[in-house]
């Protein structure tokens, strides 16, 4: 019987000489590659912070105005996330991610046309929301269940780190663009950086480690790929109707909605324009971001390598407890200009920022198995709801209150109940072997 071209590339690697040539699994290329492309995209997550005082001022729209779009953008981002990964398993990796990019470069440079806030809300809002769902952390948490068996939690954090890598290299170049030429070239500027990354994932990026004929990093055997799976929505409405019957799953959703609206809802959109009020430089407070973003890779490259060492129920105790307590702190530290106690917040805060999502993620495949990517789409969505909630809420309390102040102690003790929260998730008792006759 003749041999396929796929199954032929299957058997020579399984021989251990083809182990031997292969001294740097494919898997890690992959990675690679998905490490470039969120970081690429992260453009579009650097800008609504950034946009809410110039548009103010041309514009004359509102701060909750301006944070409805960022909360519309927030929620879709959630809502679309589980989809996503059912679209993943249905069409390959490779198609949704490139067509979102797409997208995402459409609603961001439409928006220099602008002239009223429904189209704020339409492009930066609809569309940027719905192309930066479609990719997500269901893009990274995709990747890494199909590719990895081996080193889940280290891929994990250093797939999550890629956001946070985009923002330190977009924040300094866009508040300088916003700074010196207007707010309509660094909305060019993130669609050309959506763009630029579209061939990379179309040549570099593959689905399935069966696609390339090698078993994923750690396997102990080759995995045959899947048949595509069809009725995607269906699959993702099934498996949430499944998950919302057990206690774990609204645990892990209400503790992430507080991390979203602790972070993308609140620090990333409202601590710019809330330095801004007490007589920070725009571009003083985009850089502090920014080095949020430095020590954001650090934090959850590390959290990931303790994700696979030790308890990610209490891992996330320990990290939503820090961040409640830091919180308190910054309306005292916010000032003119920057000093050695707000640059210790930053540096805390950019360790803490997403080293929740190796731990969630964990304790979302050990509740839930091979739906695991659907199910952490659906407790990211919660994230993004939480984050368009205190994007929009926060916006409204600046306009009514006059400060940020009341925003960063009510979420402070959010993070307070997460902590106590992540502490109720049971563990998951491990099946147990039959014994040999």
């Amino acid at each position: 019987m003749t041999q396929t071209p796929e199954a032929a590339s299957a058997t020579e690697a399984r021989t251990p000489s083809a182990r031997r040539a292969a001294r740097v699994h494919r898997a890690w290329f992959v990675a690679a590659v998905t490490f470039v492309t969120i970081t690429g995209a992260a453009a579009f997550r650097s800008l609504p912070g950034l946009l809410i005082d110039p548009l103010h001022q041309e514009f004359g729209w509102s701060r909750g105005t301006i944070g409805a779009a960022v909360s519309i953008n927030l929620a879709l981002y959630g809502l679309t996330a589980p989809f996503a990964a059912a679209l993943m398993d249905r069409f390959g990796i490779r198609r949704v991610v490139a067509a979102a990019l797409v997208v995402i470069a459409a609603g961001s440079g439409l928006t220099v046309w602008m002239t009223a806030a429904w189209q704020l809300w339409l492009c930066w809002g609809l569309l940027v929301g719905l192309g930066s769902g479609s990719m997500a952390l269901a893009f990274a948490a995709t990747v890494t269940n199909r590719w990895f068996t081996a080193r889940r939690g280290l891929v994990t954090g250093i797939l999550t780190a890629a956001s946070a890598s985009g923002q330190l290299i977009f924040l300094p170049v866009l508040s300088w663009t916003v700074q010196a030429h207007g707010w309509r070239p660094a909305a060019v500027t993130v669609s050309l950086a959506a763009l630029a990354v579209v061939p990379f994932v179309w040549l570099l990026l593959r689905d399935h480690p069966a696609d390339v004929g090698v078993k994923p990093y750690g396997a102990d055997a080759f995995v045959p790929k899947p048949e595509p799976t069809p009725g995607a929505a269906r699959r993702t409405l099934a498996v949430l109707s499944s998950a919302v019957r057990t206690g774990p799953f609204w645990l892990l959703a209400g503790t992430f909605a507080i991390c979203g609206a602790s972070t993308n809802g609140l620090i990333q959109t409202h601590f710019v324009p809330a330095a801004h009020d007490h007589g920070m430089p725009i571009t003083a407070a985009a850089s502090l971001l920014a080095v949020i973003g430095v020590f954001d890779v650090a934090g959850t490259i590390a959290s990931g390598w303790f994700t696979d060492r030790f308890e990610p129920r209490r891992l996330l105790a320990v990290y939503y407890a820090l961040r409640g307590v830091s919180l308190l702190f910054l309306p005292m530290l916010l000032a003119p200009s920057v000093h050695p106690p707000m640059v210790f917040f930053i540096v805390f805060y950019g360790l803490d920022w997403v080293a929740t999502v190796p731990p969630t993620l964990a304790l979302c495949r050990e509740h839930y198995g091979e739906d695991s990517a659907i199910v952490f789409g659906w407790v990211l969505a919660s994230h993004q709801v939480g984050a368009a909630l205190v994007a929009y809420l926060g916006g409204l309390a600046r306009d009514v209150f006059g400060s940020y102040d009341v925003v960063w102690y009510a979420s402070g003790a959010l993070c307070a109940a997460a902590a106590l929260m992540a502490l109720v998730i049971r563990r998951r008792p491990a099946v147990p072997i039959p014994a040999v006759a």
